[in-house]
């Protein structure tokens, strides 16, 4: 029986990808096997022995200690693309809220007290007042083609925007589905100086930290749109809100609200809507459980973040599982035990990723306690598994 801790409300269509004839489940569990979590922080919380997976149902991991989790020798599992079109339908929805001014347009609306003709003079003070732009013809800059910037940029073709893309390490799955009409820029400035709206759909790292600062945003054309719906450090507000008072910026669209930016009259601030659909918070749930559930049943690994993506299908009476520091002759040493121990090996992989690498193997024989033991014994082996 594996126990599942949950750190927030879970999507029960995702919780019952876990049968419970073979998964507890519950909100407050001791020594539990993998902790399913949304927006919960983990960073002080202990790491019980017994856990070998967290797994995020979203994309971003800021919440969760990944590199200390790997020291323990834990999987760390998110779920990349599963809310990207929440996200892009809001994208869209902040594209057009700041083109037409729309949320300022609104708030004037409410604010009328006058009736009959007098109404309608105000109202007509406030249409010239609000007029705005239309997206087609536009060019919307788009830093980040993963699973969400490549929608947001198909999307703003299909609107009849012309769209530039920046993502250095764009994979061959994105490049796929991106769309032919949207152009290369060979850099972040590039594509700063050639877009009326720029949208960024980056993590938050040392890399991307105030990736827009002040100094990149005196490279965009005047009156241009900001649309963060990454991290709000991607950019640095105090530059942005300065930008805002000079007209170098129309307006600031931005799905984290701070105290700096929340009560700006050209900022548009959301509260962390993003992924906050039902279809988003289901696909999200299904597939960290999906592929938490692999992980623990058959050593699997897909779309882990901090270990390699591993898939064997099953060839042998048993599978082990090896976590280990990325070091020379670590399979070396986990084959010499098992040869040891008469285990003759079926099928095995071995990949690495940063610090960390995994082995997965199919062996002939049962693997007794001693045996694992003494893989377990190995410098550098942090987590080992019979399965």
């Amino acid at each position: 029986m594996y126990k599942i801790l949950t750190l927030n409300n879970i999507s029960p269509k995702g919780l019952d990808r876990l049968p419970r004839d073979h998964y507890e489940i519950a909100s407050e569990i001791k020594q539990p096997d993998a902790i399913l979590l949304r927006s919960y922080n983990m960073h002080d919380m202990p790491v019980s022995p017994t856990l070998k997976a967290v797994g995020r149902a979203g994309a971003g991991v800021n919440n969760i200690p990944v590199d200390r989790l790997g020291e323990f020798g834990v999987a760390v599992f998110n779920a990349p693309g599963a809310n990207a079109n929440a996200v892009k339908e809001l994208v869209i929805a902040g594209m057009l809220l700041a083109a037409r001014n729309l949320c300022a347009a609104w708030d004037y609306t409410r604010s009328l007290d006058a009736t009959g003709e007098a109404l309608e003079k105000q109202v007509e003070a406030g249409k010239k007042r609000f007029a705005g732009f239309e997206l087609p013809g536009r060019t919307l800059g788009v830093v980040g083609l993963g699973a969400i910037g490549v929608q947001v940029a198909n999307a703003a073709v299909g609107l009849g925007m012309k769209v530039i893309g920046f993502d250095p390490k764009i994979t061959v799955q994105s490049a796929w589905r991106l769309s032919a009409q949207v152009q290369q820029a060979l850099s972040v400035d590039e594509l700063l100086r050639h877009s009326d709206m720029v949208s960024f759909h980056v993590p938050l790292n040392e890399h991307t930290r105030h990736l827009l600062n002040a100094e990149r945003i005196g490279l965009m054309r005047p009156g241009s749109v900001v649309l963060n719906f990454a991290r709000d450090r991607v950019v640095d507000e105090q530059a942005v809100l300065a930008a805002l008072e000079t007209g170098r910026l129309h307006s600031y669209v931005s799905d984290f609200p701070t105290e700096a930016v929340k009560q700006h009259p050209k900022v548009i601030a959301l509260p962390h809507l993003g992924a906050s659909t039902t279809e988003a918070e289901d696909n999200c749930a299904i597939m960290v459980a999906d592929q938490v559930r692999d992980y623990l049943e058959n050593g699997n690994l897909r779309n882990s973040v901090n270990l390699p993506n591993v898939e064997l299908t099953r060839a042998g009476r048993a599978r082990i599982a090896v976590i280990n520091r990325n070091v020379p002759d670590m399979v070396g040493q986990i084959s010499h035990v098992l040869g040891k121990a008469g285990v003759n090996i079926v099928h095995l992989v071995n990949e690495s990723r940063g610090e960390l690498a995994y082995s997965l193997m199919d062996v002939e024989s049962e693997i007794d306690s001693e045996t694992a033991d003494n893989i377990a014994r190995i410098d550098g082996v942090l987590k080992v598994r019979v399965l």
